[in-house]
Formats: structure tokens, C-alpha cells, sequence
């Protein structure tokens, strides 16, 4: 099992930054791919941005593209995601997921096995 634990979440003004964290932890923890995901009220789940388990293949949504970044740092089992120029479109719950040990990094949310609770960013305009 893994277990993903996200913090950074918060209220900003449109044009402002934040930095979303997520912490994994568990046994089976190795050679995992990685995404954020996010959800507004009303919609459904979706794909913000990926990340393999070396950090050698990058996907990003269109809507994110340019301005967050994804990161991570194995050595201490984190993955961060870099959010500038936020839009009040950005306002959603977001999502830490980690796939299979050795599954490949995808952008579609079926194809994620462990998720975290999620944390709030709120944009206001």
C-alpha cells in the first residue's frame, strides 16, 4: 500500500502562486509514477500533471501548461507542484495519485491506484 498526504492548498488572488506538496509513504513505495489531478465543484476528476519515476517524462494539461510545474524529490518521497498565475478556473480540490510500482506515467485518472485526500485552492478574482 501507499498512502499520499497533500498540503499547500490555500486562498490566493488571481495572478498569485502556490506550491502544493505531496508526501508518500509505505511499504510498496518504489518506482511509482505520479500525478496531480484536480476537481471544481460539479465536475468530474481531472488530469493536471504527471510525472515519472525519474522525472524523464513530463505531461502537463493544456489549461496548466506554462505556468505549473511538476516536480519531485525520491530521496524523500515527495512530489510538488508549482502553481504560478492562477486563474480563478484554477479553484478546485487537488489530488496527489501514484500508480503501480513500474506502470508507466499516464494522464488518465482509471489509471491511478493510490490517492491522497486531497487539499483546496481557492483563486479568487
Amino acid at each position: 500500500q501507499v498512502q499520499l498526504v497533500e498540503s499547500g492548498g490555500g486562498l490566493v488572488q488571481a495572478g498569485g502562486s502556490l506550491r502544493l506538496s505531496c508526501a508518500a509513504s509505505g511499504r510498496t513505495f518504489s518506482n511509482n509514477a505520479m500525478g496531480w489531478f484536480r476537481q471544481a465543484p460539479g465536475k468530474e476528476r481531472e488530469f493536471v500533471a504527471a510525472i515519472s519515476w525519474g522525472s524523464g517524462t513530463i505531461y502537463y494539461a493544456d489549461s496548466v501548461k506554462g505556468r505549473f510545474t511538476i516536480f519531485r524529490d525520491n530521496a524523500k518521497n515527495m512530489m510538488f507542484l508549482q502553481m504560478n498565475t492562477l486563474k480563478p478556473e484554477d479553484t478546485a480540490v487537488y489530488y496527489c495519485a501514484a500508480r503501480r510500482p513500474s506502470a508507466v506515467v499516464v494522464t488518465t485518472v482509471s489509471a491511478y491506484d493510490y490517492w491522497g485526500q486531497g487539499t483546496q485552492v481557492t483563486v479568487s478574482s
